[in-house]
């Protein structure tokens, strides 16, 4: 099957030619992971023999997926130009993730609120597009929903909530810019994101 139509399943179908057209001149192994809950996307620079090699979890909305997707690249760009001189997400990768990001919003590929959000995350990109909550939050809007899975923003306080390991919390208040809530097996305290994703259990 042509590369192109099976990314048009996974991004905005505009824009999967372009990332097709990434993926041939960078010589870049492209690879549609399963979830991983603790991240979108993941660049491997070569060694060992093997080249460029990227990897996008299957399971993102188009939207997300396109945005990690440049990101990943952003990555391999500065790379190629630094090697290891440049930081992760230093100056130099901002910079590519900027200008890899350009013939998208010139297709006007991204809903009105999404590109907003990404132009804000833009003037300071972060290690993770998780880690900037108004990105994270207008993405999420293009998820196709989930029965029973919330935020834990939006659950009421000493709400319980379950993980996807089985472990069991309840919602306290909110500290700053995450929720303390407790474990209720071992009694231990965390901070969870506003965003992170639990099921509800009804009491």
């Amino acid at each position: 099957m042509d590369k192109v139509k099976i990314l048009e399943t996974y991004l905005p179908p505009d824009a999967a030619p372009l990332i097709g057209r990434w993926i041939d001149y960078f010589k870049c192994e492209f690879k549609i992971s399963r979830n991983r809950n603790t991240k979108f996307g993941d660049y491997r620079p070569p060694h060992l023999g093997k080249g460029h090699r990227i990897s996008v979890n299957f399971d993102l909305n188009p939207y997300a997926f396109l945005v990690t997707t440049v990101h990943e690249f952003a990555h391999l760009h500065t790379w190629n130009e630094h090697k290891h001189k440049a930081k992760p997400h230093g100056t130099e990768w901002k910079l590519n993730f900027k200008k890899m990001m350009q013939p998208f919003f010139e297709k006007d590929i991204f809903p009105a609120d999404v590109k907003h959000a990404i132009i804000g995350y833009l003037n300071n990109p972060a290690a993770s597009s998780c880690s900037d909550l108004t990105l994270y939050r207008s993405l999420r809007k293009y998820d196709t929903p989930k029965e029973s899975i919330l935020t834990v923003e939006k659950l009421p306080v000493k709400a319980l909530f379950k993980l996807k390991d089985g472990r069991i919390f309840r919602k306290e208040e909110k500290l700053r810019k995450r929720y303390k809530c407790i474990e209720v097996s071992s009694r231990r305290t965390y901070l969870f994101s506003p965003v992170a994703e639990v099921e509800l259990i009804e009491n």
